[in-house]
């Protein structure tokens, strides 16, 4: 939800700082790159437990997300390129936190729950790849409860009030499979739906020959 109404107007907000960071020779794919390696960092903060430094990073790897794409609009070199780099960057990102989300998890209380981040991660690579799948077709699938930004929101929460991180784990897996659901059925409609064909009068055989026959007699006139 916040991908779909915030990021656009927030990326057109800031378009004169993409202009002024292309002027300063930094390219979408740096910050993208900038990006990956502050969720590197992010999560290996949170598996050795400093979850207040965590969520201070986490919050500044925001940042190159927001304006890589700013960056890419302001120069003109968004393209195929740049979003499938992007796209490949966001999930190896969600990988490496919900890792150090298990790490810590596993070093803390052990046993099972540390499969729990491993779940939410592999719920979020299915919504990711619905989309995927469903743009490949020509279809949309873009929506539902729990997006990254929502993700990033909820993670954060968790890691400021570490007593409440399982509950908020849980609730993002719930929330997730959820927006999972809602990205197929929406597909799945878009799916079902045939496309409109245009419809073609044909002439019956009667007229046809009608016309046709008159044709012929007016081109036998016009030759006599």
């Amino acid at each position: 939800m916040l991908d779909g109404r915030f990021r656009s107007s927030l990326e057109s907000g800031l378009r004169p700082v993409g202009l002024n960071l292309r002027k300063a020779g930094i390219k979408a794919d740096h910050l993208t790159i900038v990006g990956v390696l502050m969720s590197a960092a992010t999560a290996v903060a949170i598996a050795n437990g400093a979850l207040r430094g965590a969520l201070l990073l986490l919050v500044l790897t925001g940042i190159p997300d927001m304006l890589d794409g700013a960056i890419a609009k302001a120069s003109g070199t968004a393209g195929p390129r740049g979003a499938f780099f992007d796209s490949v960057a966001d999930r190896v990102s969600d990988a490496l936190l919900m890792g150090g989300v298990s790490w810590y998890l596993a070093s803390e209380y052990g046993g099972h729950i540390a499969v729990l981040p491993l779940a939410v991660l592999g719920a979020t690579m299915l919504i990711s790849y619905e989309r995927a799948k469903a743009e490949a077709l020509g279809f949309d699938a873009k929506g539902g409860l729990m997006e990254r930004g929502e993700r990033f929101v909820v993670l954060g929460f968790g890691l400021l009030f570490d007593s409440l991180l399982v509950p908020v784990l849980w609730v993002m897996l719930a929330l997730t499979l959820i927006t999972a659901v809602q990205r197929f059925v929406k597909v799945w409609r878009q799916a079902s739906n045939p496309p409109a064909e245009p419809i073609i009068r044909r002439r019956s055989p009667r007229r046809a020959t009608r016309r046709t026959e008159r044709t012929w007699r007016m081109r036998v006139r016009s030759r006599d």
